[in-house]
C-alpha cells in the first residue's frame, strides 16, 4: 500500500506476503521540531521571574548564537524522530516502530481496534494532511499516526477496518470506505442558540464578572486579580466559544463499521462509535433547552474517549439516533419516582429521581435543572450494589449501583429497601441473559 507523501521502507522476509514499512508525511518533521521550542517555552511559563532574569543577561550576540544552535538543533530533532518512525500492516497486527537512542515498537493486533478516527487540525489542513488515532482494547490512551497524507489516511483507515472485521488481507484493499447513511445534522445557529443557552455559559460568564471587582475591593492586588478573572474568562470561552467551534458541522451517519461522527469548525475530526462497545447513553436536558424540546446525547465507550453523540437536537429525533446505537432500545417515556418518605434523604431534590427497566436497557434519571437519564444495557452491566446510609436504613430506602465496562455507575437514587433488594437480584439475572444473547461486537456484519 502506498501513496503519495509516504515513503516505502523496506520489505521484512520470511513471512508469506512480504511487509512493506512506511514512514510518515514529510511535514511531520515540522510539527516535531517544535517540541525542544516547547520545553523553553514551558520552563519560561513555569518560572516567568527567572526567564525574564535570564534573557536579560543576554547580549545581542549571545541571543543570536542562542538561535543559531536551538533552530538547527529542533529541525535535526524533527527529522530524525521522523527517519526512525515506521509503520507497517501485517496479516495480524500493525506496527509502529519509533525512537532513535531507545527503541519502541507497538503491536497492535486487527482484532482489538475498536475505532479509529481521522482528526485534522487546522494547519494539517491547510498542509492536506491528517492525524489517524486508534482505540485498542485494554489500551488506556489512544495509539496515533501523525501525520500521514489525507487521502491515505482515510485508505488506511477503511483497510484496518476491514481487517479488524475480518476479511482477508488480500481482498482488505478491496472494501474500501464503508458507505454511509446521513441520520443527523445539527445547524450551525440551532447550535450557538444552545450554547447561549447552556447554564454552565452564564455560570463562568457571571463568575468572571463578579469575582474580580470583589477581589479588587478586598485586595487591590492587581496580581490577585489577574490570576482569578483569566481562568474564569479561559473558562467561559472553553464553555462557550470553545464547544460551538468544536461542535460545529455536527453529522452522525451510520456505515457498516458504526456510527461516523464528523465535526468541528477549524480542526475537523472523523470519529467512529464502535458497534456493540456502547455501555451507557445518557439524555440530558438544560433547564433552558425544555421549552425547545431540545436534549443533548453524551456516551460511556468501553476503551474510548468518543462521549458525545449529539450535541443538540429535538427529543424525537435523539432518540431515534440512540435507536441505532441500541438496536431494540426504546426510551421509556416515564420513571417512577421514589417513595415521598426520601424528601427525608434530599429535601426537594429528590423529586427529580426516578428508576425504569425494560427487557433490554437500566433506567435512571436524577437533576431538577439539568436532568440526565442514563440507560444501560443488561448486557453491559459488569456488577450490581445495593448500598444504605444510616439515614436511608431509618426510613427504609436503599441505593441501587450498576456498574459497566467503561469503569462508570449509574445509582437508582432512593429506593424502597424491598424494591432495592428485587431489583438486585432481577438485575444480576438480567444481565446474565443479556451477555448471552449478545450479538458480537464486529464491524460489517
Amino acid at each position: 500500500m502506498s501513496a503519495p507523501g509516504i515513503e516505502e521502507h523496506g520489505q521484512e522476509v520470511g513471512e508469506e506476503n512480504p511487509v512493506i514499512e512506511h514512514r510518515l508525511h514529510p511535514v511531520t518533521p515540522l510539527r516535531r521540531a517544535w517540541a525542544p521550542v516547547a520545553v523553553i517555552f514551558g520552563w519560561a511559563m513555569h518560572d516567568p521571574d527567572g526567564a525574564q532574569r535570564q534573557l536579560s543577561r543576554l547580549t545581542t550576540t549571545t541571543l543570536l548564537i542562542a538561535l543559531a544552535v536551538v533552530v538547527p538543533a529542533a529541525a535535526l530533532y524533527g527529522f530524525l524522530s521522523w527517519w526512525f518512525t515506521h509503520f507497517s500492516v501485517t496479516g495480524t497486527e500493525l506496527r509502529i516502530r519509533t525512537g532513535l537512542v531507545f527503541r519502541r515498537t507497538a503491536h497492535i493486533r486487527l482484532e482489538r481496534i475498536q475505532a479509529v478516527d481521522v482528526t485534522q487540525p487546522l494547519l494539517a489542513r491547510v498542509a492536506g494532511v491528517a492525524k489517524l488515532k486508534l482505540d485498542v482494547i485494554g489500551a488506556d490512551k489512544k495509539d496515533e499516526l501523525a501525520y500521514l497524507g489525507e487521502a491515505h489516511a482515510r485508505a488506511l483507515r477503511a483497510e484496518l477496518l476491514a481487517r479488524a472485521a475480518g476479511f482477508e488481507p488480500g481482498t482488505a484493499h478491496e472494501v474500501g470506505e464503508a458507505p454511509v447513511r446521513q441520520l443527523l445534522h445539527v445547524p450551525g445557529g440551532v447550535l450557538a442558540v444552545s450554547v447561549v443557552l447552556s447554564g454552565a455559559t452564564w455560570t463562568t460568564l457571571v463568575g468572571a464578572a463578579v469575582v474580580p471587582p470583589v477581589l479588587w475591593i478586598a485586595t487591590h492586588s492587581v496580581w490577585t486579580v489577574l490570576a482569578t478573572a483569566l481562568p474564569l474568562l479561559g473558562a467561559a470561552g472553553a464553555s462557550s466559544v470553545g464547544r460551538f467551534v468544536g461542535e460545529y458541522d455536527w453529522t452522525v451517519g451510520e456505515s457498516p463499521d458504526g456510527l461516523r461522527i464528523d465535526h468541528g469548525l477549524l480542526d475537523r475530526a472523523h470519529e467512529t462509535v464502535p458497534p456493540g462497545r456502547v455501555q451507557t447513553v445518557r439524555i440530558v436536558e438544560p433547564l433552558l433547552w425544555r421549552r425547545r424540546g431540545w436534549v443533548r446525547v453524551e456516551l460511556d465507550v468501553a476503551g474510548s474517549s468518543n462521549s458525545v453523540l449529539v450535541p443538540v437536537a429535538p427529543r424525537a429525533v435523539a432518540e431515534g439516533v440512540i435507536e441505532r446505537v441500541l438496536p431494540g432500545v426504546t426510551v421509556p417515556r416515564s420513571l417512577d419516582r421514589p417513595p415521598p418518605r426520601a424528601g427525608w434523604c434530599m429535601p426537594f431534590w429528590w423529586r427529580g429521581y426516578g428508576l425504569a427497566v425494560t427487557d433490554s436497557v437500566f433506567v435512571a434519571r436524577h437533576g431538577l435543572l439539568r436532568r440526565s437519564v442514563s440507560l444501560v444495557p443488561h448486557a453491559k452491566v459488569q456488577s450490581v450494589r445495593l448500598a444504605q446510609g444510616p439515614w436511608e436504613r431509618h426510613k427504609g430506602l436503599a441505593d441501587v449501583h450498576v456498574d459497566t465496562g467503561a469503569n462508570k455507575t449509574v445509582t437508582a437514587r432512593l429506593r424502597d429497601a424491598d424494591e432495592a433488594a428485587r431489583l438486585l437480584a432481577a438485575q444480576a439475572d438480567r444481565s446474565r441473559t443479556g451477555r448471552r444473547e449478545a450479538l458480537p461486537d464486529r464491524w460489517m456484519a
